[in-house]
């Protein structure tokens, strides 16, 4: 519930030392009035290192420094700075950075790069003091007055003068204490401790609501911070439940008499919608009530007429309740904002208003580096709700963290569904139902959120928090869901966001678990015929994929001077300076551009394969944008910003994951041109309703944007659901003469809905060995090919399985997953290849700089060299691209003057099977073509002593984590 006043956002900015720093003052904040104090700007402050404030009592003396609140302390360039003995709130699986000779440059006093996550300015766990002294007006004598702190990180206590009047402890809601004994008339001091370290409550060390690894473990208040004066009865909150079905919404009032006597009292209620085109306002109601001494609940049903306006993710129409309420006392005014919606179970859909959806979401985990907490401000947040959206998604995740009320309102005003959590993830360090203090922590905590946050329309589900351990944690989540399946039906329930290993809660209302996820292109090779229908089909409820993708691009390193608020980007620094070590430096832009396009292919891929399930519920990306910390996770086609990168925009993705996708079922993508392009058509409709008369069209066309094939489906009304089956297309391919990368794509004629696909279609010809003489063709470097470079011979040399240098590196045709060093080191180690469509080397074979469907069978598992000791300026033709926390120089085909001939090498397999295996074929037939002209002419020298040693001298990058610890996902399963 929010108080009638507000004003407009401040931004204040000031300097300490050299550093420039912006400070936020929030726009929920009160203007000053007769019944409110604002508090923000200067405040007195003291650091409490030793924790002897309490015993010395801080609270009786003026402390003698200073600090602007709201904020952090970081963002007021106070605390300590950062070392190597800085023990952070996170964990931290590879912890080779402190051992690891190559990273001693990385570990000195003013060169420190830590490669975990973001870097603060500064730091400080532990309690510290603020303080503030105010003048209470005449005017608020008999008045229930108020401090309201909109956000403290995390637990407070509070002093007016030299009394102790409580303590607070949440994460997730206002801290809210009652001073109305305190403040008579004059001049008082407050004091406030605020204290970050975690105590017996823990919530576990990386739940994102106090990590290091995302907005950090700051100290301090932020958004509104006001004294509030409200008559001795007075409104202590609102519940808003819309009833659709008939046409009202009941309002339950919770209202407080201060008085030792009953008093009757007028409640008076009235609305207006005010964010869509039609103005409604309702006819008021009144009602006189009976205020007894204490709290008193009062139900009043709302009529709301026929012709109410609904609130979704298409028309998120929302009004203004005022409840005026009279008495002896005065008049007290509040209001909420509220939407006429609901969000139901439908078998194993979940049901706007009544009609199908699917959620189509992402996980928010907090990371806001320049401020180093979640925005207060509703403009912050409708523009990362608006840049979601415009990327096709309904609705986001709130990764063991629930956000402020700003982030509900943006939703609001947006059309965005809220997936909130309890701030815990009680793992790694902590667990849940075993007893410990964070079990009753969590209902503490969950009820604070649904009492400030639960009229939102946008707050549509909630949970526990993320992936607990615990032995009775089963158990605990059965209760946890039944508890509040009673006692608040606006949303739905689930106990835990998890992976397949974690214990079933049967009472949950919807599973989010990460069984339908994946892309399972390891064998068969890519295509677009299968879904999660396995996975979801024997569970009767709603199914949402868990933290889908989590595939990789190389950084960005252009984003480093983005970084200029509290956290910096020194892992950022350190990759491109370890890039730049081993001779890429000039490579990077390129990296990120390759692995940026394979990371959307895949990302295309799995929601494609979502959509194609029948009865699935949705999924949750990890995540549109990337996560800074658990050893930099790069899985974002945005980066943390929300920004674009530049390898796709976001008509490009809506494409494939908006409320209206055509499919099309592709058995594979690589064809030679004696075979047909078969495709059964289909189309996933979560729009507004049915779609009436469709023209479902679709074309081929090859790379010029010329027409190829063209055709038309039935005429059809596509109603709401996903496997709509449109029609069948069959094209043959006899009329492609030459290797050819061509696009199929489905669209709804009239419309802007339409998704393609990329196909290539070779030539069916045999390709041998034979076909030259003036190469020499071998598979290992031999006597023969020796003699034969010596000559001024070309040789070819196919060295599939012959690799030493570089034996360890797994490449497969998917990127590294979330990263390799939080999981250490587990395969895949690359992401994707790099190479110049433009050289002669591919002629013949049409393809872009990255590694898109056609390399499958020559990139999966494939081996690569690593060119260790080749001179520091060499490029290879194809480069597959390894984890930035190694940069090793990898080649997977490459060309050098090796003493007097030209020589071609090639780890892929380019031997085998070639009749099945038409883009290997082919890569074959366009190095020999190049080999043959003229153009054939590599620049580099390369000592043949070098070259030998790729197969017979094996250097190892061992790579010791020098940790213990393992995240729960990687332990052993029994």
């Amino acid at each position: 519930m929010k108080r009638m006043f507000k004003d407009k956002a401040k931004k204040l900015f000031i300097s300490v030392g050299a550093v420039i720093i912006s400070l936020f003052i929030i726009t929920n904040c009160p203007a000053q009035n007769a019944n409110t104090i604002s508090l923000a700007g200067k405040w007195s402050f003291k650091i409490d290192r030793e924790d002897v404030g309490i015993l010395q009592k801080y609270f009786e003396s003026n402390l003698d420094g200073s600090i602007l609140l709201p904020g952090s302390m970081v963002q007021n360039n106070l605390g300590d700075d950062v070392t190597l003995d800085t023990h952070w709130t996170g964990s931290i699986y590879d912890s080779s950075w402190y051992f690891n000779p190559r990273m001693a440059k990385y570990r000195t006093p003013g060169n420190l790069k830590f490669p975990f996550f973001l870097t603060p300015n500064k730091r400080y766990v532990g309690a510290a003091w603020y303080q503030k002294t105010v003048d209470i007006p005449a005017n608020w004598t008999n008045k229930h007055i108020t401090l309201f702190l909109e956000r403290a990180h995390w637990q407070t206590k509070v002093w007016v003068d030299n009394k102790a009047v409580g303590e607070r402890n949440s994460l997730s809601a206002p801290q809210v204490y009652d001073l109305t004994k305190e403040l008579s008339k004059g001049i008082h001091r407050i004091t406030i401790r605020v204290d970050n370290r975690i105590h017996a409550i823990n919530p576990g060390q990386d739940s994102h609501s106090i990590t290091d690894q995302t907005q950090g473990d700051w100290n301090g208040i932020v958004g509104k911070i006001v004294l509030e004066a409200v008559p001795e009865i007075w409104i202590k909150q609102i519940q808003t439940f819309p009833d659709l079905e008939n046409h009202l919404v009941r309002v339950k009032l919770f209202i407080h008499n201060n008085l030792k006597q009953s008093e009757t009292a007028k409640v008076t209620l009235s609305a207006n919608s005010f964010n869509s085109p039609e103005n409604q306002k309702v006819a008021p109601i009144s009602q006189n009530i009976h205020c007894i001494n204490g709290d008193e609940e009062v139900t009043i049903d709302y009529p709301m007429g026929k012709d109410f306006l609904a609130w979704n993710e298409f028309h998120p129409a929302l009004y203004h309740l005022n409840v005026q309420l009279i008495s002896n006392q005065g008049e007290d005014n509040a209001k909420t904002d509220f939407g006429m919606r609901s969000f139901k179970i439908n078998g194993t859909r979940f049901a706007v208003n009544g009609v199908n959806t699917f959620l189509r979401g992402t996980v928010e985990n907090c990371d806001f580096p320049i401020t180093g907490y979640a925005p207060m401000d509703v403009p912050s947040w409708q523009r990362v709700f608006k840049i979601a959206k415009s990327y096709g998604l309904n609705e986001m995740r709130f990764h063991s963290y629930c956000p402020p009320e700003a982030a509900f309102e943006a939703a609001d005003l947006e059309g965005f569904y809220l997936h909130v959590e309890g701030p815990s993830w009680a793992n790694h360090g902590s667990s849940l139902g075993d007893g410990k203090p964070i079990d009753q922590y969590i209902y503490d905590e969950t009820n604070r959120i649904d009492d400030a946050y639960g009229n939102h329309p946008s707050f549509c589900m909630m949970a526990y928090g993320n992936e607990p351990r615990g032995g009775h944690q089963a158990a605990y989540l059965n209760k946890f869901v039944d508890y509040w399946v009673a006692k608040d039906s606006r949303h739905v329930y689930t106990g835990a966001s998890t992976g397949m290993s974690w214990p079933w809660v049967n009472q949950e209302q919807f599973i989010v678990r990460s069984g339908p996820r994946g892309l399972n292109w390891a064998t068969v090779g890519p295509n677009t015929l299968t879904s999660f229908y396995d996975a979801i089909k024997d569970h009767p409820i709603p199914y949402i994929s868990h933290e889908v993708g989590q595939y990789c691009a190389f950084p960005d390193f252009t984003e480093i001077k983005k970084y200029t608020g509290v956290h910096k980007a020194k892992n950022f620094e350190l990759f491109q300076q370890d890039l730049k070590d081993h001779f890429m430096g000039d490579q990077a832009h390129d990296f990120l551009m390759s692995s940026g396009k394979l990371q959307l292919l895949c990302y295309k891929g799995e929601i494609e394969k979502a959509l194609r399930t029948p009865g699935f519920a949705g999924f949750e990306l990890l995540g549109l944008n990337d996560y800074s910390g658990q050893g930099t996770a790069l899985v974002g086609v945005l980066n943390v910003f929300w920004q674009s990168k530049g390898y796709v925009d976001a008509d490009q993705f809506k494409a494939f994951s908006g409320s209206v996708v055509p499919l099309a079922l592709i058995p594979k993508f690589v064809y030679k041109n004696n075979e047909q392009f078969k495709a059964a058509i289909q189309i996933a409709n979560f729009g507004e309703g049915e779609i009436k008369n469709a023209h479902p069209q679709w074309q081929l066309t090859d790379e010029q944007g010329q027409v190829v094939a063209n055709g038309a489906l039935v005429i059809q009304n596509i109603p709401i659901g996903n496997a709509i089956a449109l029609g069948e297309v069959n094209i043959p391919l006899s009329k492609i003469a030459k290797a050819a990368q061509l696009r199929f794509s489905v669209s709804l004629k009239g419309t802007s809905i339409k998704n393609s696909w990329n196909i290539w279609v070779y030539p069916n010809s045999e390709i041998t060995q034979k076909d030259s003489s003036q190469i020499y063709f071998c598979h290992e470097l031999n006597g023969q090919a020796t003699e034969a470079l010596k000559q001024g011979k070309k040789v070819l040399l196919l060295c599939a399985g012959k690799v030493q240098m570089g034996k360890d590196v797994a490449m497969h045709f998917l990127p590294v997953f979330w990263n390799t060093s939080w999981f250490k080191m587990r395969p895949p180690h690359t992401t994707g290849i790099y190479l110049n469509p433009a050289d002669p080397a591919f002629k013949y074979f049409p393809t872009e700089d990255f590694s898109d469907f056609q390399w499958w069978s020559l990139v999966n598992k494939q081996q690569v060299m690593w060119l260790k000791d080749f001179p520091h300026d060499f490029r290879p033709l194809v480069q597959p691209i390894d984890t930035w926390f190694l940069n090793r120089r990898l080649g997977l085909i490459f060309e050098a003057k090796v003493g007097n001939g030209r020589l071609m090498v090639c780890s892929a397999d380019l031997s085998s099977n070639l009749n099945s295996r038409p883009a290997a074929r082919q890569l074959l037939y366009s190095l020999t073509k190049y080999m043959e002209s003229k153009d054939f002419k590599p620049k580099a020298r390369v000592d043949l002593e070098v070259i030998q040693n790729l197969f017979k001298k094996q250097i190892s990058q061992s790579f010791n984590t020098y940790s213990h610890e393992t995240p729960d996902e990687l332990k052993p399963r029994k």
